[in-house]
């Protein structure tokens, strides 16, 4: 996850230091001399193409310029994902309007179903009550006080975590009003799981509404907003280009990368979501530094008009502060009658889990290194949800298990990105509609998750600009440390 130069505490300030959306820039890197054509039906150019580019063998004849032209773009440090550059060849004319994406979509696909949304419900719900019962029964086997139980309550949190991740999702669908047509019911169930995750569950709902505006927009972007060469010497705490030139520089290039990836993997999916709902990590820097628990901008923004809780919002920030408030007081109480252990396993493991799930899924569906973010001139709605990526989450296991029972969160989200009311139980068939209609703007990256991960994790520190692309600078890597089995 990004983090920007706002801190509440000296330790989430030092967090937010170190990751790629901190507001840290790079150091500036020499403008090429020539640019390349990038266009959707031939990718990147291959070795031969890169040889005459980069002033090689000018002699043999130039390839006739394809109907579609596609993007002129600067490749120097750019490295590629399986989806080969091909969001680098689009240029805002290749978007359709809303409208005209909207129409290929079936009109069912808008209606959520009341009855089959809670069966949904009733699959997580299950799910988790019976990891937790498991818990509750383990509990006078194997103390959680004991150092000799630890395997067992990190084995119990990932599997407990990831079954409740279920019930995050159907959460976000309440706030997205996608889960029924009964405003009621669909905020009471909203409200209860939200608040059991602790979050605000309003404050969510408004914030996420914003990032779904502003996908990929680079001052008033909500979560992953990357880090830019542009920001202002005053405005940075540090330069992660820099910082991971020093990790390589000083533990070798192999070795160096990777200890960047895993500092980047543990402040991303451990530290990241705390961070994003206390101090705003990861937000447009136009709105000011945020607190999900507070309307108020901690700090004076850029736009006031574009404050994250205006008007109406700030009051139900605080309506959704009760539910958090009673679940963790709920939390601490536990944990002085019984124990700081048995809360933490049976509670804490799995929320941390769940936590990480949920970043993993919001950074993985907006960020990989050959996917641009644009500042406002360059950016419209239809252009934000397209540069959204689906994932082959239902490869995670044999059985596609994990896909079920995140109800397809990953594997759908360009075409959630379009419209968020369209239940998750209809959006493989918006999804379908979306590809076959718009396959030249449709991104599908075909890496393994942990392997795309890894990738993202590596080679997405900080942005360059790159005529109206912000791009990912990876010219101090070489790029066989960021390949995987998808990007050679």
């Amino acid at each position: 996850m990004a983090f920007h130069p706002k801190s509440l505490t000296a330790f989430l300030a030092a967090a937010s230091a170190f990751s790629y959306a901190s507001a840290f820039a790079p150091a500036s890197q020499p403008a090429r001399k020539q640019l390349t054509r990038v266009n959707v039906a031939t990718g990147i150019p291959g070795v031969a193409d890169a040889l005459n580019i980069f002033g090689g063998n000018n002699e043999q004849e130039p390839e006739k310029e394809p109907e579609r032209s596609g993007a002129l773009i600067d490749l120097d440090g750019i490295a590629l994902s399986g989806l080969k550059g091909k969001a680098l060849s689009l240029t805002t004319e290749d978007f359709p309007d809303s409208f005209s994406v909207r129409q290929v979509i079936p009109k069912d696909c808008f209606e959520p179903e009341t009855a089959k949304s809670l069966g949904y419900l009733s699959v997580s719900v299950v799910g988790t009550a019976l990891c937790t019962a498991f818990g509750l029964a383990a509990l006078p086997v194997l103390d959680p006080a004991n150092i000799l139980t630890l395997p067992f309550w990190l084995a119990y949190s990932a599997v407990t975590g990831t079954v409740a991740m279920g019930l995050w999702v159907l959460a976000h669908e309440c706030g997205h009003g996608a889960f029924s047509k009964d405003r009621d019911l669909q905020d009471n169930v909203g409200y209860i799981l939200h608040s059991l995750f602790l979050v605000p569950y309003y404050s969510w709902q408004r914030s996420h509404a914003v990032h779904h505006r502003y996908t990929n927009h680079m001052e008033l972007g909500e979560t992953h907003v990357p880090e830019s060469d542009q920001v202002p010497d005053e405005e940075k705490l540090y330069d992660s280009i820099a910082l991971r030139k020093s990790f390589l520089d000083q533990f070798g290039d192999e070795n160096g990368i990777q200890a960047w990836g895993a500092l980047q993997a543990f402040l991303h999916l451990i530290v990241g979501w705390p961070a994003y709902l206390l101090i705003g990590a990861t937000g447009g820097p136009d709105r000011g530094m945020t607190n999900h628990y507070w309307p108020n901008p901690l700090t004076e923004p850029r736009l006031p008009k574009k404050e994250l809780f205006p008007g109406n919002w700030k009051q139900k920030v605080f309506q959704s502060d009760i539910g958090v408030a009673v679940v963790g007081a709920g939390a601490l109480t536990w944990a002085a009658c019984n124990g700081v252990p048995e809360m933490m396993a049976l509670y804490g493991g799995p929320l941390i889990v769940v936590n990480a799930w949920l970043v993993l899924y919001t950074w993985l569906q907006h960020t990989d290194v050959d996917v641009p973010h644009f500042q406002d001139s360059d950016h419209n709605f239809v252009k934000g949800a397209f540069h959204t990526i689906d994932r082959p989450y239902d490869k995670m296991d044999p059985w596609g298990a994990i896909d079920f029972l995140h109800h397809k969160i990953g594997s759908t989200h360009v075409a959630h990105h379009f419209d968020s009311t369209i239940p998750h139980y209809k959006a493989q068939v918006a999804t379908d509609a979306i590809k076959e209609n718009f396959p030249e703007i449709y991104l599908y990256e075909p890496t393994p998750i942990h392997e795309a991960l890894w990738r993202v994790c590596k080679g997405c520190a900080s942005t360059t600009k790159r005529g109206d692309y912000y791009i990912w600078d990876n010219a101090d890597v070489k790029s066989e440390l960021l390949e995987t089995s998808e990007s050679y």
